[in-house]
């Protein structure tokens, strides 16, 4: 049932109740992301494990890590270096950022596309999901897109020897289109809201 204008109520046409049930269609695609979030959990406590592990001496721990971020150097690497540490924590850091995002997504996009979760009064609840719509969510999601790409981008430079200078040249330009995008969405967003309010 649905009101009009004026407060009547009206029967929904089967077609309408069809098509509006047609959004539960996106709740596997949120319960596949949740298992995502599960497997990015799993893959930060094998690697701090074997951070901790290396930490106290075990070779086959460190050779993991190494190979894991893909580091190389011309010296046999016996025990923790500054270097490796660093990669490893911004390796752990790129996974904490991703499974932000993929939250982001869950909750926010299951709220806006699919069903409301009461969650109001809840001591729990993101601040960030009182006012969300597609068009925050927009914004959030490029937001921490641009982060995690920071991440990735410092790795980089970190370990630059390691890599072809048309590899650094072109992950800065993807990042610069990152930003430049975060940008135009939240400017659009911004003219967009303010057309609204000026239309009340």
């Amino acid at each position: 049932m649905s009101k009009s204008s004026s407060g009547v109520k009206r029967a929904t046409s089967p077609l309408n109740n069809f098509i509006f049930a047609s959004r539960w269609l996106q709740l596997p695609l949120y319960l596949g992301l949740i298992a995502a979030q599960a497997v990015y959990v799993f893959h930060f406590w094998v690697e701090l494990v074997h951070l901790l592990e290396a930490a106290f001496g075990n070779q086959h721990a460190l050779q993991l890590l190494i190979s894991s971020i893909g580091y190389k150097t011309d010296a046999t690497i016996t025990s923790l270096n500054e270097t490796v540490i660093m990669l490893v924590v911004l390796g752990l850091i790129d996974v904490v950022m991703i499974s932000n995002l993929l939250i982001m997504v869950i909750v926010g996009g299951y709220e806006t596309f699919v069903s409301r979760l009461n969650l109001e009064g809840h001591p729990d609840q993101p601040e960030w999901l009182d006012h969300v719509n597609a068009s925050v969510l927009k914004v959030k999601l490029g937001t921490a897109i641009i982060g995690i790409s920071s991440i990735h981008l410092l790795k980089t430079f970190i370990n630059a020897a390691n890599y072809d200078e048309k590899v650094l040249m072109w992950q800065t330009i993807i990042h610069i289109a990152f930003l430049l995008s975060a940008i135009a969405i939240a400017y659009a967003d911004r003219l967009m809201s303010h057309h609204d309010k000026a239309g009340h």
